[in-house]
């Protein structure tokens, strides 16, 4: 059988109740006992990384759950992640470019109730996700929940509260656990050696457009950041009103060396800016990379992945839309 390390770092699937509310508690081995099954097709073993409210997950814990990873991987055939859901889709997107060419399956997993009650969808994801990371084609970094698999960078949560709280945005599901069968839809064999890294670049944020955003918050992002991802309106753009002057400022940024990427707020179907005139006049006046099918947490830690690796313009851009974990498939006209 198949041995598989279940890596916890807290969560709602790991929550105890107090009078203050859910706080993460239990331990690798609790989890584990809660899903005896498992032990009759894989051999199962326990270690604690971290235990948090996945709210206060940073970058640098991404790194931790990577080197942990890059630690055991001789030793295990899968991992199996036991992660809170809030930011889970930003975990999943950062160690798909942190580990990248896995032959190993490597699947984040969480719950929207403890594991410990009685109506929760902890147990079966639990469950799914060791059937995923013993079957024969699983691979790489994805999010298990609910049944579906999910590319690692492709997972967004789209529920507060239900069970079937992802979606996989822009790609259909990799496979699905139906009664305890993996059934793969979308496989892609791994030739190259596994690469692990071990930095990230900080200094990437989110801006999102609003109408009558005033100019000088476009630009606190700029000053304190070396890339900026505006997320956008529909297929994209920047206002162009002289009552917005944010063009102006972007372009003020971009020659000092700052770095645009231009997103999209809609989360199906991603930016095209070769569509309305509004766009087309920014791609005009601004040098800047575009999102297009990528989704707002794989643009975020793929930049930070980036601009750990290089400072050169060009290999930045070549980078940026190459595609990794299937993040990027459609590249308009870049």
């Amino acid at each position: 059988m198949k041995k598989i390390l279940l890596i916890t770092t807290g969560g709602t699937i790991a929550c105890i109740k107090t009078p203050s509310g859910l706080i993460p508690h239990a331990t690798p081995e609790e989890l584990l006992n809660e899903v005896e099954v498992v032990k009759t097709f894989c051999i199962p073993t326990g270690l604690n990384l971290m235990c948090i409210d996945s709210t206060d997950m940073l970058p640098s814990d991404w790194i931790k759950i990577a080197e942990c990873i890059k630690d055991n991987y001789e030793d295990y055939d899968g991992f199996v992640i036991c992660h809170g859901t809030d930011t889970l889709s930003y975990t999943a997107s950062a160690l798909s470019y942190l580990i990248q060419n896995s032959k190993k399956p490597i699947v984040l997993t969480g719950a929207q109730k403890p594991i410990s009650t009685d109506s929760t969808d902890a147990r079966n994801n639990l469950i799914d996700s060791f059937r995923y990371a013993v079957s024969d084609k699983a691979s790489g970094v994805v999010v298990v929940f609910d049944g579906k698999v999910i590319a690692g960078t492709k997972a967004q949560k789209i529920r507060s509260k239900s069970f079937n709280a992802f979606n996989s945005i822009n790609l259909p599901e990799l496979a699905k656990i139906v009664d305890g069968h993996v059934f793969h839809y979308i496989y892609q064999e791994i030739k190259e050696n596994v690469k692990f890294y071990n930095k990230l670049n900080e200094k990437v944020s989110i801006v999102t457009l609003t109408p009558g955003m005033n100019k000088n918050i476009i630009d606190s992002y700029f000053k304190e950041n070396d890339a900026v991802i505006v997320s956008s309106y529909g297929t994209g753009g920047i206002p162009s009103r002289e009552s917005y002057s944010i063009l102006g400022t972007i372009e003020h940024w971009l020659k000092q060396g700052k770095i645009l990427v231009m997103a999209t707020q809609v989360q199906q179907e991603g930016s095209d800016m070769s569509i309305y005139h509004v766009a087309l006049r920014t791609k005009e006046k601004l040098e800047f990379l575009e999102a297009f099918d990528m989704n707002l947490p794989s643009v975020l830690t793929k930049m930070m992945w980036i601009l750990s690796v290089t400072s050169n313009m060009n290999e930045i851009k070549e980078l940026f839309y190459t595609t990794i974990n299937y993040d990027i498939l459609f590249k308009g006209k870049n």
